[in-house]
């Protein structure tokens, strides 16, 4: 059996895929045509914490490879990207954020990714119900789209999981200034380029200032 295999097994509860699978299309799609060695290289320094989740935004070092350079310049059409990496022992949705551009993630673990979409959105209320998860395996890249909800990986070993996370530069940074609110979206910024709903059982969140839009069942990864 499969580790994809016995993750659904343990899943029933989840629609549970391959981030190969056709329906991943609506979220995002595979990478295939840039090496991410260095990046790798890198990340064998990084350390997953014992508890909870490390991600760190940018940091220099993978910003000055040569994938990072190709990147900006062609994926991003020209604009500046920051390279990071988010490690962790997650197994929860907590929260479902979105970004005004894509994301890449290359998968330096095996993990679970949980996904929604921002069109079923509504008044600023997300039914975790309609969650889906996507198994990544190792050594993928994957873009996100920007309409794709999505939060820290879930892991599928005791160790946790390991992940490289490209944005569009200031992506997750502190917002410089209070922003006037005119929409119901506006309630949702919770950093730079960050919109964030949060599950009211990870009060962490909701004491930072995140809205608490997810409803029903804080959706869990078993493995």
């Amino acid at each position: 059996m499969s580790n994809f295999e016995r993750l659904k097994e343990k899943n029933k509860h989840l629609s549970f895929y391959e981030v190969g699978d056709e329906s991943f299309r609506t979220y995002g799609r595979k990478i295939e045509n840039y090496s991410f060695r260095e990046l790798e290289v890198y990340m064998e320094t990084t350390e997953i914490p014992i508890e909870g989740n490390e991600y760190v935004a940018s940091v220099p070092h993978m910003e000055k490879t040569s994938v990072c350079n190709e990147l900006a310049n062609t994926f991003y059409g020209g604009m500046p990207v920051q390279i990071g990496y988010c490690n962790g022992r997650n197994s929860s949705l907590n929260g479902l954020e979105y970004h005004k551009g894509s994301e890449i993630n290359v998968a330096i673990t095996d993990f679970v990714l949980l996904l929604g979409k921002v069109q079923d959105i509504r008044n600023n209320t997300y039914e975790s119900e309609h969650t889906a998860a996507y198994y990544v395996p190792k050594g993928t890249a994957i873009e996100l789209y920007g309409t794709t909800l999505h939060f820290a990986p879930c892991k599928v070993e005791d160790d946790g999981f390991k992940a490289i996370v490209i944005l569009p530069a200031g992506t997750n940074e502190k917002l410089e200034q209070e922003t006037k609110k005119t929409t119901n979206e506006d309630e949702l910024l919770f950093m730079k380029n960050k919109w964030l709903i949060a599950h009211p059982d990870r009060e962490v969140l909701i004491q930072k200032g995140a809205y608490p839009g997810i409803t029903g069942e804080n959706v869990r990864v078993y493995y």
